[in-house]
């Protein structure tokens, strides 16, 4: 088992690492609309807020050998499924034509005040 820290996504905010390498698999923490480079949270609605995370997600499957294409499963957290529309929109293009399975589940509340949170499951 190996563990995952990159400076090009926001560092742990708590005592965790950003992803963990067992085998051919990499499991991510939640990442969220930190700014890597400041450590705040960025500005803007779901889709800037969706984007940053994608961003932050790449960066920490880069570290770990994988990327996008080669997640096999995300779990989205949305602090109002009013918002599903438009993040789902941005989660799309980000993913193109690869399509892993995914579960998308309210929650009360997100670190830091953010409104999604994304993790992931993906080969290397």
């Amino acid at each position: 088992m190996d563990f995952v820290t990159t400076d090009q996504a926001p560092a742990a905010i708590g005592p965790y690492s950003q992803a963990t390498i067992v085998g051919d698999l990499v499991f991510t923490a939640g990442q969220v609309a930190l700014d890597p480079a400041t450590g705040t949270v960025i500005e803007g609605g779901i889709e800037a807020q969706t984007a940053r995370v994608l961003e932050n997600l790449a960066a920490v499957l880069a570290a770990a050998g994988s990327s996008l294409s080669q997640v096999v499963k995300t779990t989205v957290f949305l602090t109002d499924m009013a918002d599903f529309p438009a993040m789902n929109q941005v989660y799309a293009q980000a993913f193109g034509d690869h399509k892993p399975a995914r579960a998308t589940v309210a929650v009360a509340g997100l670190p830091l005040g953010v409104r999604v949170e994304i993790e992931a499951v993906a080969t290397r």
